[in-house]
């Protein structure tokens, strides 16, 4: 069986631990100790702790295959973002609450701390936006979804919504704000 090399151990370990922790309750010390890799074979590794965060919120957003349903022209628009949010309600309910999404918690953390990690996450809201407004916009063009918005619009409301239902759920542990988003945002918003 071959062995993961370094730099793999220590990214693993780092994306264990932020997605547990956050950035700042995480040191290179920590990343490296829980790599089980001395200390100094971080930085042969990565330029900095930053430089590694913005790596791992790429990766992050990039590993995420639930977002391909928004962009599966043979599942009608409106169905598809029903999956969709319910499958992302339904990750955090069976994680107990606990982690959130990596993508905003860092946006909270992080956003006013680095311009690099802030970068990477404009970008991931943006690619996130565009695969909501396509599927937006297929349902406005199927005649299932209301056009007084643009689908950019709906689009950026519903992320921000679901990111603020997204929090609260963590902070009451149970899923009230998830059953808001979604009475609202589909029984009244996209209905």
């Amino acid at each position: 069986m071959a062995k993961s090399n370094t730099r793999d151990q220590i990214f693993d370990a780092a994306l264990k631990l932020l997605s547990e922790r956050g950035y700042n309750a995480c040191s290179v010390q920590d990343i490296t100790t829980e790599a089980g890799v001395p200390k100094g074979s971080f930085y042969n590794h990565f330029e900095s702790k930053e430089v590694l965060g913005a790596e791992i919120v790429a990766y992050y957003a990039s590993r995420s295959k639930m977002r391909e349903i928004l962009v599966d022209d043979s599942v009608p628009a409106l169905e598809r973002l029903r999956r969709y949010f319910m499958a992302l309600n339904d990750r955090l309910v069976d994680r107990g609450f606990q982690h959130g999404c990596m993508i905003g918690n860092m946006s909270a953390e992080m956003s006013e701390q680095s311009a690099l990690i802030r970068e990477e996450l404009v970008k991931i809201y943006s690619n996130w936006s565009g695969k909501l407004a396509y599927a937006i916009a297929a349902g406005q063009k199927e005649g299932a979804i209301p056009t007084q918005m643009s689908p950019e619009a709906l689009a950026g409301f519903l992320l921000n919504a679901w990111e603020g239902a997204a929090l609260r759920t963590r902070v009451e542990r149970n899923k009230d704000a998830f059953d808001q988003f979604m009475d609202l945002a589909f029984n009244k918003m996209l209905k």
